[in-house]
Formats: structure tokens, sequence, C-alpha cells
């Protein structure tokens, strides 16, 4: 039995020891150790790519994220040649702002059709379109007023004063503005009204547009207008989206030109 188990001993001992069985060893011992590292780096570069570490992402991951943008569907739909071509003209963008104008027959009072422009605001590219439009026209002026006609010269002053790089003034009915005044009264078909702005809100010398939504009579722009230049600023022009001719209110400003986009039949 002692031989036999020392016969045996030895066998394991020489396998053990053979220089071909210790280096198949080592290198699996070697690929051993290296495979944890190589997943701990995987493993890094997954958490960096929501860490905004960009320098860590692999080659690969940049190569797929720049062919998924040039497949996306907006990419440079308006860049160059092919780009301007597709761009609406001004023809069609008018014509598209006059399509969602709403005209309500018989309000606020019978034989007036109401232009309604609520329905221009609920179609976000006619409505920027038409801000455009204006904007197009006063950028690089040398604007710095947009005086807005309470209330819906509200609505379109305030994004084009900022586009134009213009400072956006309210002109309110009365008892609306909380601070010291400046008024200018005006005719009403039945009776008188107010207009009031800021004391301090304009200064002498500035150039400014007003701006309303529509111009009928033009009562209210002439007010806005005489207000204005009681402290000594320049309007350069009057801008509204719809105009009724019928009424004339252009006539009634005078040498102040008016600009509109959309002419329209209001009586």
């Amino acid at each position: 039995m002692i031989s036999v188990q020392l016969s045996v001993a030895p066998l394991p001992a020489m396998i053990a020891f053979s220089p071909a069985v210790v280096e198949s060893s080592l290198h699996q011992r070697l690929l051993s150790a290296a495979r944890p590292a190589t997943c701990t780096r995987n493993h890094l570069l997954k958490q960096n790519r929501f860490t905004g570490d960009s320098l860590r992402i692999s080659t690969r991951s940049r190569t797929r994220s720049r062919s998924r943008s040039q497949q996306a569907p907006f990419t440079n739909c308006f860049s160059g040649d092919q780009g301007a071509a597709r761009m609406d003209s001004q023809e069609d963008r008018i014509a598209k702002i006059a399509s969602t104008i709403r005209v309500i027959p018989d309000f606020p009072k019978p034989g007036i059709m109401f232009q309604d422009i609520t329905t221009l605001l609920l179609e976000p590219k006619a409505f920027k379109d038409t801000i455009d439009l204006f904007v197009e026209r006063y950028k690089g002026k040398n604007i710095s007023v947009v005086a807005g006609v309470e209330a819906r010269g509200f609505i379109f002053g305030p994004p084009i004063a900022l586009a134009i790089g213009a400072k956006f003034v309210p002109l309110r009915k009365p008892n609306k503005l909380p601070g010291e005044v400046i008024s200018e009264e005006y005719s009403l078909e039945y009776g008188t009204d107010v207009m009031e702005m800021h004391i301090g809100a304009v200064e002498a010398g500035e150039r400014a547009i007003v701006m309303d939504d529509l111009v009928a009579t033009g009562g209210t722009l002439c007010t806005a207008v005489k207000l204005l230049e009681r402290v000594g600023v320049r309007v350069v022009e009057c801008a509204c989206v719809i105009e009724l001719p019928e009424l004339k209110g252009r006539d009634r400003l005078g040498d102040i030109p008016l600009f509109v986009l959309v002419k329209a039949a209001g009586i």
C-alpha cells in the first residue's frame, strides 16, 4: 500500500511542475485577472455616457451618435439653397395668417363683422409668422420703443420688442397703471375715453412704433401717437395685424405711416 501511494504521489507533482502546464496555468490566471478590469472599465464607460463625460465615450458610440443625428428628420431642413426654397414666401405666410382669423357677424353689436384673432393664436405657425413679419420689417431700424395699445396690442407687442431689442411700453385704459401717468383723452362713437402711459417710460428723441391688432377708424392709434409725441418721442410707424379699409383709419393718421398684414371687410 505504501509503495502504491509513493508511486502515485509524484505523478501530480510532475504534472504541476511541467513547463507547458505552468505556462498554460499562468496564461489562464492572467486572463482571469484581466477580465474584472475590463468589465469595470466598460461599466465606467456606461456610467459616463449619462454623466456627460464625452472624453470617455468610445469611438463606436460617437460614430453611432453621429449617424443617428444625420438621420434626424429636421436636421438642416432650412439650410442652403434647398432650405431657402422650402421657406414660405411673405405672400404665403400672410395668406395663412388671414385664413386663421375668424369673422363673427353682429358682434359686439348688430352690423359689425368682428375680426377674432384668438383663432390665429391657436395656430403656432401662423402666430410665429405674424411676429416674424413685423420683426423682419423693424429689426435694425433703430427702434427703441414698441408701444402696445390695450389690450390686444399687448399680445403682439412684447415678442416683437424682444426680437428687435426694444422696450415694450403699455398704453393703458384709465386707472390701470399704478405709477404717475400722462393721459390723453379721445372721442368714441358714444362719449370719450382716456389712454394713459407711465411718466418716465420713454424719453425724448426715442424712436417708436405703435402696435395694435386692428385699425378701424384710427382713433385709438391717433391717441397713442399724440401721447408719445407729447413727451418728445418720434413715432416711426403704426403697425396692425388687420385693417378695415372701409373705415379709412389710415387717412386719419395723416403723415404717420401704417403697416398692416391683412385687409378685411369689417362692415
